[in-house]
């Protein structure tokens, strides 16, 4: 990792996520609000820890929206009514901000 992508990140995964936010952005309005709401509650939960995890959830979630969009659905059709256990069924395969510590912790305790 360059010096530069420790500063600021890696300026790839900046421009895809820019992109994906674009994408969104042309969403009918109904889809991009759920789309904001579902990022908010993701965000604040701490189901997302690393760049490939919330790269692929969110780009998931972008498609099936502007699949739902193009054919008419509203978004609970395409997330059911519960959309919070929607949103923890796309994570549950994830490791938490919690298992990641969990493990540092043991790891560094567990040296000899």
């Amino acid at each position: 990792m360059s010096l530069i992508d420790k500063i600021i990140g890696n300026i790839e995964d900046k421009r895809e996520w820019k992109a994906l936010e674009a994408r969104a952005k042309t969403l009918p309005t109904e889809y991009f609000n759920a789309y904001k709401a579902i990022q908010k509650y993701m965000w604040t939960t701490g189901g997302l820890t690393d760049w490939e995890d919330t790269s692929r959830i969110f780009t998931g979630i972008v498609d099936l929206f502007e699949e739902g969009a193009a054919n008419g659905k509203k978004v609970t059709d395409l997330t059911g009514q519960d959309v919070a256990a929607f949103c923890d069924e796309l994570v549950k395969d994830t490791k938490s901000w919690q298992d990641k510590h969990r493990e540092k912790l043991n790891d560094s305790i567990g040296r000899d």
